[in-house]
């Protein structure tokens, strides 16, 4: 995928703005959409916002080995140097590592930026460190990679993890995190079809691509914001990966029925629901947060659908929601997000072992919590964008056991690999995020 070119204005504001972002990440332990989101308000050029972006995540996916070179270039320790100045020198490496920027404008930017970030003192190390790195970036580069961190770029917990669940795929699966995905769409076939959609990008100069397994489904490879895109304020599509496609289709919705989805914000799925089912179903959508629940609204709104939302929670479920028996339920849980790594690098740092323990308790207290509400017959779809066994077979296996009016109904599927229980996607395939569905039946009475 192209990064965006540089152009003249796309200076050091810039960099200084994707040094704030990456040190968020990093120190402050903020996810790196919240970071960004909160930059990129106050930069009104679309290009300098994609420049700022491409940094961001391109630095959380390459961290280990831009850390290294920082390494070999710094008199003292990384990791006792001004939170900014690391972040600013990161960002300056990912230039000249990564990006189509002459090596003069990456360095002299980065290098200004420490003045905009008040760290004028820097300006004379960091010039120094680029100018370095630049002359002698055939060595560093070529040096053997210090650790498996270095080479996979990711965190060596998480390597054993997944070299554990997937002992014939770890290494594909590591690679595939590591890219740059499409930009996945979902279109709105209540309003319009995916050719004809397809056709007015075609002419707005944007090439899509069918998704497999996604009849709604579109990949654009451009580097373009969803709101710029044709058709954004009338409804016409939605933002989603093909693999979160999925779930809608495998729920066997039929007119009538009463629907949950119980973890919906901010409403891909929901809003996939009211489409296939033409509204013509009393589908509840909801979530913890309040300010969760209004995107949820948002959405439904703007692609012309129905849902009653409430603001609950899964694990205690309360009011009037928690009273109705539903048909089908829709569980996407919260997870490790092991599976969306390529969308998400940040996941890789902002990750730790103990996460999973946690993790895989609460999803085991909002199956507990919401198997009252499925009516006899019903069908709870569990949904996980994890790759490891533990939140997701594993859950399922234990949960089959202790409920002896549950039974899996299997997924039948030209699409990802059987488990033991469900069907898993790794990252990359059928050029989807990597994804785990279960589907799990109440006897009758």
């Amino acid at each position: 995928m192209a990064v965006p070119r540089p152009r003249p204005g796309q200076g050091a504001a810039t960099r200084a703005s994707a040094a704030r972002v990456v040190a968020e990440v990093l120190l402050a332990g903020r996810a790196l959409s919240e970071a960004l989101e909160g930059e990129l308000e106050h930069i009104a050029e679309e290009r300098d916002r994609a420049l700022v972006q491409e940094i961001g995540y391109g630095v959380m996916r390459r961290l280990p080995r831009l850390k290294a070179f920082a390494e070999r270039l710094l008199p003292r320790p990384f990791a006792g140097q001004d939170p900014q100045i690391q972040a600013l020198l990161l960002v300056g490496l990912y230039q000249l590592t990564e990006l189509r920027i002459p090596d003069h404008a990456a360095i002299g930017e980065t290098v200004q930026a420490a003045r905009l970030l008040a760290k004028g003192w820097a300006t004379g190390l960091l010039n120094a460190l680029l100018r370095r790195f630049q002359r002698e970036r055939g060595t560093l580069e070529a040096a053997p990679p210090q650790s498996p961190e270095v080479t996979w770029c990711f965190p060596a917990w998480l390597i054993e993890r997944i070299r554990a669940a997937w002992p014939e795929d770890w290494e594909r699966i590591l690679v595939a995190s590591n890219q740059r995905p499409p930009l996945g769409l979902r279109v709105n076939h209540v309003r319009i079809g995916r050719t004809q959609y397809a056709e007015r990008l075609a002419t707005a100069g944007i090439t899509a691509r069918p998704i497999a397994h996604a009849p709604q489904g579109l990949a654009l490879e451009q580097r373009v914001s969803p709101t710029t895109l044709p058709g954004y304020s009338e409804g016409l599509f939605s933002v989603q990966d093909g693999a979160a496609q999925l779930a809608a289709p495998l729920m066997d919705l039929a007119l009538g029925q009463r629907v949950l989805d119980a973890c919906a914000a901010p409403g891909g799925k929901t809003t996939h629901i009211a489409e296939l089912a033409h509204n013509a179903i009393a589908l509840t959508a909801v979530d913890r947060e309040p300010s969760r629940v209004a995107r949820i609204e948002e959405n439904l709104a703007r692609l012309g659908l129905v849902a009653e939302t409430s603001v609950g929670d899964a694990i205690e479920p309360k009011g009037a929601w928690s009273e109705k028996r539903y048909q089908r339920i829709l569980l996407d849980v919260p997870c490790t997000a092991t599976g969306i790594i390529r969308r998400h690098p940040d996941i890789k740092w902002l990750r730790q072992p103990l996460d999973l323990t946690r993790l895989v308790e609460t999803q085991a207290r909002m199956l507990r919590a919401l198997w009252p509400l499925l009516a006899p017959g019903g069908v709870l779809l569990y949904a996980t964008c994890s790759l490891l066994p533990e939140e997701n077979e594993s859950q399922m296996a234990g949960f089959l056991t202790e409920n002896a009016d549950a039974r899996e109904r299997p997924i039948t599927a030209d699409w990802g690999r059987a488990r033991s229980v469900g069907v898993q996607i790794l990252p990359g395939e059928h050029d989807m995020d990597g994804f785990y569905y279960a589907r799990v039946e109440k006897c009758a009475a």
